[in-house]
């Protein structure tokens, strides 16, 4: 056997890698849509916190904007310089996309992240469910999730490359892989409406990839939320559900932030048309699949 090929130094040399700031995102350029509270305000300070120069934060309240920023620019750990910025826009309508779109051009000439977050639910029986609401979770939960991407699109490949990929990652749920909730609050159009948004990630990183612009999903279970605290209490408040899922919690703010600055860094760059899942295993737990 050659010697030197049992030598610390030489296997040093030619087989380990520097993986230092792995996780980094120095510098980058992110927008959160519905970043103004739950798991896109998480993300928000995830992606600041990690070193982001510019996070743009929007939703459709413009006070709500205003405070997450505050928020946000009082966080001590961030990479000196960097700023949350308000951009309130209603990405519901093409209008608001385009408008967003916009705004965040006057001010940088690239994106290197989108995180498309903002969505909806309606809870109400089979029988009564109405056409409106239906229509209205699917339009902003895919439609608005297709328009952002593809209107950012231009932004997310001007600086990307093979080595560093743009990113866009949209939140899903595990509602979009197994049974939602059913019965007299069902949420039939919410459950539709992830699963379109993973597939539709899916289809996207085959389009966007030769462009250097990588589209994953994730898929949470519950977290407590303004959104989710309704449809937890109905099914026995936090504490239930935590006790019924494997890991005996529900989700934590840095699971989700977590979860988006692995997927905007340099260790996911080989990672394209996935679907995370940020659940503890409670999904198989109900099995539901």
């Amino acid at each position: 056997m050659n010697k030197s090929a049992m030598d610390p130094e030489a296997i040093a040399q030619t087989e380990l890698k520097d993986f230092t700031n792995i996780f980094s995102l120095d510098g980058k350029v992110a927008v959160v849509t519905g970043g103004s509270r739950g798991l896109g305000l998480h993300a928000a300070s995830g992606l600041l916190q990690a070193g982001c120069s510019k996070v743009y934060v929007t939703s459709r309240k413009s006070a709500a904007c205003e405070s997450a920023c505050v928020a946000l620019n009082a966080l001590p750990n961030k990479r000196a310089g960097a700023q949350a910025i308000s951009v309130p826009a209603d990405s519901a309508k093409i209008s608001g996309v385009e408008g967003l779109v916009n705004e965040v051009s006057k001010t940088t000439d690239h994106v290197d992240i989108l995180f498309a977050n903002a969505g909806a639910t309606w809870g109400e029986k089979f029988d009564t469910h109405p056409d409106s609401a239906f229509a209205k979770v699917m339009d902003l939960n895919v439609k608005s999730v297709f328009n952002a991407i593809r209107l950012f699109a231009p932004l997310l490949q001007k600086n990307a490359t093979v080595e560093s990929p743009s990113r866009v990652i949209v939140t899903a749920s595990i509602a979009g892989l197994g049974i939602g909730t059913l019965g007299e609050n069902a949420t039939f159009g919410y459950s539709a409406s992830k699963a379109a948004a993973i597939h539709l990630t899916r289809n996207l990183a085959v389009e966007l990839g030769p462009r250097h612009i990588l589209c994953n999903s994730i898929a949470p279970g519950f977290f407590p939320s303004k959104m989710a605290s309704g449809l937890m209490a109905m099914q026995g408040g936090e504490a239930k559900l935590a006790k019924l899922n494997p890991n005996g919690r529900l989700g934590k703010p840095e699971d989700v932030a977590a979860a988006v600055v692995y997927l905007s860094s340099r260790a996911s760059s080989h990672v394209n048309g996935s679907n995370i899942v940020l659940d503890g295993g409670s999904l198989w737990a109900r099995g539901r699949l």
